[in-house]
């Protein structure tokens, strides 16, 4: 009989020191070559971790890092229905994505040579060495939704290489905070509960359960996320958990009870339209990992 409540105890751990050095060597690669290449010099970029390493849910076998490259030059919109730009004030950039995307490309291959970059349609794959891990390297440009009083909430933006979607529209700073805050709150249970159940995501998945397979680290972060911080009081974690699974199989039962979930920064909804998962997908994920673990 497997002893899960030493299995979560050690899966709440973040990387390791090694690992974090490898992970530190590839941000400030990545950044000193973007800063360095002439083409993007006089722009005003900011170059800075996100995702899962970012908000300190990455686990040991998932420690690649994501790291955003925003150009502030030109910035996406989306604006009140009936309001433009000229409402604004604003007016078209003379700067384009595709442009800058080709920019970012260019200085990573001339940093770390055409073998080790990996165009893909939404973001550049820098393949990891013994000194640094892999990274997924995103441009975006800032992103801007408008109230109707002229004020406005900053996120970032990118556009595919295939166009499906138009726009992808993230929201790094608004999910760092939200995250840390729901963490403290719980006394640290949340980010610990993330990482239990990605790492039960992979041990299910190398295992043959593959119901796990299309369930994002993301995903389980933003579920997580829409737990009440009641359910992070028990001490042990095998309880923590269990309660957890069992508050999102229920809610996901039926699309009525988690239709109004959000992802962490609360500005996009979980289950709504252009998300890479279903409420279905989650809901049979859910139960398979309630059965994995062996709960009644």
């Amino acid at each position: 009989m497997r002893d899960w409540e030493n299995q979560f105890r050690e899966w709440a751990k973040p990387p390791g020191t090694t690992e974090e050095e490898r992970i530190k060597n590839a941000e400030r690669m990545i950044r000193d070559a973007l800063k360095s290449y002439d083409a993007l010099g006089n722009r005003n970029i900011n170059v800075f971790t996100h995702g899962s390493y970012q908000n300190n849910t990455n686990v040991r076998v998932d420690s690649d890092i994501d790291i955003a490259v925003v150009c502030h030059d030109v910035f996406f919109t989306d604006y009140p229905e009936g309001t433009t730009k000229e409402t604004f004030g604003n007016i078209d950039g003379d700067y384009n994505y595709e442009v800058f995307k080709n920019e970012v490309e260019d200085a990573l291959v001339a940093r770390f040579g055409r073998t080790a970059v990996e165009r893909g349609n939404k973001a550049f794959d820098v393949h990891e060495n013994t000194y640094r891990v892999e990274a997924d390297v995103a441009p975006f440009f800032e992103h801007r939704r408008y109230s109707t009083d002229g004020k406005y909430l900053t996120g970032v933006a990118l556009r595919p290489d295939d166009g499906k979607p138009p726009k992808i529209i993230n929201w790094p700073k608004q999910h760092y905070e939200n995250g840390t805050f729901k963490n403290n709150i719980t006394g640290k249970k949340y980010k610990s509960i993330v990482r239990i159940l990605k790492y039960l995501r992979n041990d299910m998945f190398d295992n043959n359960f593959y119901e796990a397979e299309p369930i994002a680290g993301f995903l389980l972060e933003c579920l997580v996320w829409n737990v009440p911080n009641d359910y992070f009081s028990n001490v042990s974690y095998i309880t923590v958990v269990k309660e957890c699974l069992a508050f999102l199989f229920n809610n996901t039962i039926k699309y009525d009870t988690c239709s109004e979930w959000g992802e962490v920064s609360e500005l996009k909804y979980l289950f709504r339209l252009n998300q890479k998962w279903t409420w279905q997908q989650t809901h049979s994920f859910l139960g398979k990992a309630w059965d994995y673990i062996g709960f009644e």
